[in-house]
């Protein structure tokens, strides 16, 4: 792995599973910022993220709508997005809003982290 250490923010609105997340990506490594709120991932500021982990149904705001602008942002577009959700549309959903690729609730952590690697190694 790199010497810096790859930053990824996770936004879901469910305490336990960014917990969760946050502990199995930190012990891969990786540097994890979580959110219970969409706007702040709406607003990301410098240092951008390597990677976003962002849930659908969050309060406030919906996840698709931050992916999709996100995604049409000159300075956000590059950031890849994997969209998490027990929504049974979730691969459709992904695709219509531009994330990168999803991960279906519940989710085995090694399918997780797995996808994660592929992305955050591109770079």
């Amino acid at each position: 792995m790199a010497d810096a250490k790859k930053k990824i923010l996770v936004a879901d609105d469910n305490p336990a599973i960014l917990d969760a997340l946050r502990i199995m990506l930190e012990e891969e490594g990786y540097e994890v910022e979580t959110t219970v709120n969409g706007a702040t991932v709406q607003d990301m500021k410098q240092p951008l993220p390597d990677l976003l982990l962002l849930d659908i149904w969050m309060s406030g705001i919906d996840g698709r709508d931050v992916c999709k602008l996100l995604k049409g942002a000159a300075a956000t577009k590059h950031i890849p997005i994997i969209m998490i959700s027990a929504t049974k549309d979730i691969a459709q959903i992904a695709k219509d809003s531009g994330a990168d690729d999803c991960i279906s609730k519940p989710f085995q952590m090694e399918h997780l982290l797995a996808i994660v690697a592929k992305y955050v190694n591109k770079h």
